[in-house]
């Protein structure tokens, strides 16, 4: 089976490469001729753990292939995955202008009958679109199926994610098109479920906003514990231990980032609109979550006072540990916060450098060296859980920094280990742990 991807953004190109490495033969097309030059000469674009090797692997086998050319990646080709972007527009909404443009090319090229299963994530009812542009173009003679198979891959950890899913899911007006998906992943031995197409599309807006729902909760649960002296991570223990509620998506931080969850969740209510429904309580997950991301720095000032020429090292710029996508990176609004208050910043990533330095130019200082960020640091915000800085020994930060004092945004250390060096140390809905370093910083 000869199989065609459209897109090499992070879902394209793990769905392209992984169905490779099933054994079907993939051709992977994007309009950006840079990229493709790239993934041809077997680098990724992207950072995703394991990802590069397997494209070096498919790509020598023969079974991946890459081409600027759509002309070329459709020809012959019996299913074709759209997996381009819908990024968000001004007013929320999902931007299909990738999409459409995809499929009006899909009918302009193939030459034979063939299924087109849509992986970009969009809006209920723009499958039917797709549908409609591919029949306006293509030759009267040939049969074009939509079908909806949205993703739910975890970056960082998309690979092990499209082996090892939860479930996979196919919405099919004809039945014999699912069947057809449903054969392609058959042997991946995860539970498929079929439905209409609509529902699939439904599915995928309604699964990213129940776990944004599930961040912004436990993070008001974590604002009120601060205030009655309780601690977060025994309160989400004891309520994930629930088998109604569960542990996943408990954990209290500076709220939620990255390329689906906040478009996600501002295309579901935009969609709730266009049908008259008022989505009051994603309305509230949203704003619970802007309001999350400035927390780190208000805690700074609430504890220091004036941030004005402070030495600061921010750790950690992903939106979250294994990848190196800033896309609504908390990291992004906790610099813009911490420049406004006049603080020097360093900032430390191990492999999301490169692309902040994109956004942020040479506005602050960068380094992928974590004891040079904290060597006469006055303050430290963690805004992302990566194992080098979960797995640092925490005398390291009273040796380096000036004045050890740290706001840690994604609780990433035990407050007993913390109790045992002289750390002041302000984390997410736990007790604060002060020490006598703050008089010495706010009298400096």
């Amino acid at each position: 089976m000869r199989i065609a991807v459209a897109g090499t953004g992070y879902v394209g190109l793990i769905t392209g490469v992984c169905l490779a490495e099933m054994g079907y033969h993939v051709t992977c097309t994007d309009i950006n001729e840079e990229k493709i030059k790239l993934l041809k000469s077997g680098r990724s674009p992207i950072y995703e753990p394991g990802l590069e090797m397997l494209i070096k692997k498919n790509l020598e086998s023969g079974k991946l292939c890459f081409t600027a050319n759509p002309k070329l990646a459709y020809k012959d080709c019996e299913i074709i995955f759209i997996a381009v972007g819908t990024p968000e527009n001004p007013d929320g909404t999902a931007n299909l202008d990738y999409i459409l443009a995809v499929a009006y090319n899909i009918g302009l090229y193939i030459e034979n009958d063939v299924i087109v299963c849509t992986k970009s994530t969009v809006p209920v009812g723009t499958n039917e679109g797709i549908k409609q542009i591919i029949q306006s173009v293509k030759l009267p003679e040939l049969q074009v199926e939509v079908v909806s198979n949205p993703e739910f891959l975890r970056e960082g950890s998309a690979i092990l994610d499209f082996f090892n899913g939860d479930r996979i899911i196919i919405g099919a007006d004809n039945p014999k098109s699912a069947s057809v998906i449903e054969q392609i992943f058959h042997s991946l031995k995860i539970p498929i479920i079929k439905t209409d197409i609509r529902s699939a599309e439904m599915i995928k807006y309604a699964s990213n906003a129940f776990l944004a729902t599930k961040i912004s909760f436990i993070n008001e649960i974590a604002a009120i514990c601060e205030k009655v002296g309780a601690n977060i991570e025994d309160v989400a223990y004891g309520i994930g231990q629930d088998k109604r509620i569960g542990p996943h998506f408990l954990q209290a931080g500076i709220g939620y980032g990255g390329s689906c969850f906040p478009k996600d969740t501002k295309a579901l209510v935009q969609i709730a609109g266009d049908v008259e429904h008022p989505f009051e309580l994603l309305e509230a997950v949203i704003k619970v979550n802007n309001r999350q991301r400035s927390i780190t720095v208000q805690k700074a000032k609430e504890l220091l006072g004036s941030l004005r020429g402070m030495r600061t090292a921010v750790l950690g710029l992903a939106f979250k540990p294994e990848t190196d996508d800033i896309r609504e990176a908390a990291s992004l609004e906790i610099v813009k916060d911490l420049q406004e208050e006049g603080a020097s910043i360093i900032a430390y990533d191990p492999v999301a450098v490169p692309n902040v330095r994109k956004v942020l130019g040479n506005t602050i200082e960068y380094t992928m060296d974590i004891l040079l960020a904290l060597s006469g640091a006055e303050l430290v915000i963690i805004a992302t859980e990566w194992d080098q800085i979960k797995h640092l020994p925490l005398e390291m930060y009273s040796r380096l920094m000036k004045a050890p004092i740290i706001i840690d945004g994604r609780n990433c250390y035990s407050l007993s280990e913390v109790r045992k060096h002289p750390l002041t140390y302000v984390s997410i809905g736990r007790p604060s742990i002060i020490q006598d370093q703050i008089n010495r910083v706010k009298s400096s």
